[in-house]
């Protein structure tokens, strides 16, 4: 059985950051890769980062040079840490895996930047 915990989300003023963490199991971590989607109200998921096996990382245009992806496969865990927040980052953050060509999300974290 998969399971994404995410935890870590908040209410931060405009600026400020926020450290994401996913704590996950049933799955061979070191050899899963892991995704940060976000969903605003009124607007379809997308894709914030992802961090392969080998620790490729990926970022949205939107997040570069702000957001950072990283991966402690002994705890099992990726991390997410958001920095110079902007109140358009505000939304409910999903971590995601893929496990035998199944998707497996967390139950999300909100995460809100008040201006």
């Amino acid at each position: 059985q998969v399971q994404l915990v995410e935890s870590g989300g908040g209410l931060v003023q405009s600026g400020g950051s926020l450290r994401l963490s996913c704590a996950a199991s049933g799955v061979i971590f070191s050899m899963s890769t892991i995704d940060w989607y976000r969903q605003a109200p009124g607007k379809q998921r997308e894709l914030v980062a992802r961090i392969t096996s080998g620790g490729t990382t990926n970022y949205a245009d939107s997040v570069k040079g702000r957001f950072t992806i990283s991966r402690d496969n002994a705890k099992m865990t990726v991390n997410l840490q958001m920095n110079s927040l902007k109140p358009e980052d505000t939304a409910v953050y999903y971590c995601h895996t893929i496990r035998a060509l199944m998707n497996y999300w967390g139950q999300g974290t909100q995460v809100t930047v008040s201006s």
